[in-house]
């Protein structure tokens, strides 16, 4: 079974052929060719796994894949980016899969399109739609735990829901996409709208509270 996840990462690595390895992204100074390599090595080092996750262990994560941005071509790293992880690696289970690379694949897809000049909406399939509804409704107390107002979310065609329950309450609509997106902090470049206090919003629009 091909899950919307593997259609993402197959998207992802045609648009790092396409634009090759200096173009911009929504990650920092990162560009499209230090985007892949950390997609290599989120597949294939789980040494270097605590320091995507971890601020502490960071040092050594970015020392990995600063080694493989210099020891590989930009090409090679792209095919292992298409190949996805290892025969041994759990994401292999679709399932998994589906959980754990939906969300990373959609965003940093997003990150290289919207880093662009004239980029447009996608317009996404039922599957990929649906598998990031799960994602908001699995992730987003969580992720909206630190957030500086509360926030219900109001996805374009499907139930809301509450992901920081506090006061004051701003309503944050759009698609489903675009909504994942602002959730990981993409705020300033997602497609949604705001209902609530003036300040409540200003502050969400410019919080660190995503990942």
């Amino acid at each position: 079974m091909t899950t919307a996840a593997t259609q993402e990462r197959r998207r992802f690595a045609d648009l790092l052929d396409e634009i090759g390895p200096d173009a911009p992204t929504l990650c920092g100074d990162w560009t499209t060719r230090d985007l892949a390599a950390h997609i290599v090595i989120r597949d294939r080092r789980p040494d270097a796994m605590p320091g995507i996750l971890s601020s502490k262990f960071a040092g050594y994560t970015d020392k990995v894949q600063a080694q493989l941005t210099k020891s590989d071509e930009y090409s090679e790293i792209v095919t292992k980016v298409r190949e996805g992880a290892p025969f041994w690696s759990p994401t292999r289970i679709d399932a998994v899969d589906r959980t754990t690379n939906t969300a990373e694949f959609f965003v940093h897809l997003e990150d290289i399109r919207r880093a662009q000049p004239k980029w447009k909406p996608r317009e996404l399939d039922v599957e990929l739609t649906k598998d990031l509804y799960a994602v908001l409704k699995r992730g987003a107390k969580m992720m909206a735990r630190k957030a500086p107002a509360g926030i219900t979310l109001a996805p374009t065609g499907h139930a809301s829901l509450v992901a920081n329950d506090q006061e004051p309450m701003v309503v944050v609509s759009g698609p489903v996409g675009e909504l994942v997106l602002w959730l990981y902090g993409r705020q300033a470049h997602s497609q949604v709208s705001y209902d609530g206090p003036a300040d409540a919003v200003e502050a969400l629009r410019t919080a660190s509270f995503g990942i």
